[in-house]
């Protein structure tokens, strides 16, 4: 039985952090978990996670939750760099 979940995310961001987590989804499906990220609109991008079973569902939710958290942190922080260099 596979297990999944997807997540929609709205931001302004969208298609740079969308850009920076598609190579990591674009690998074949390995493992217990597979996930797959996709560029909705400008403003929207998806994560679309599958796994065997819910410990691995657990797992890779933590995972590519996290890789988006942190890829809207280093776009929020290129930002602020740039406006104070200037």
């Amino acid at each position: 039985m596979m297990h999944e979940a997807v997540f929609t995310f709205q931001t302004k961001d969208a298609g740079i952090i969308a850009a920076s987590l598609i190579p990591e989804s674009d690998t074949e499906e390995m493992g217990r978990s597979y996930c797959e990220c996709t560029k909705i609109s400008d403003t929207a991008f998806e994560i679309h996670i599958q796994a065997q079973d819910l410990i691995a569902l657990r797992a890779a939710l933590n995972t590519w939750l996290r890789l988006v958290q942190i890829a809207e942190e280093m776009v929020q922080t290129t930002k602020k760099a740039g406006t104070t260099n200037e």
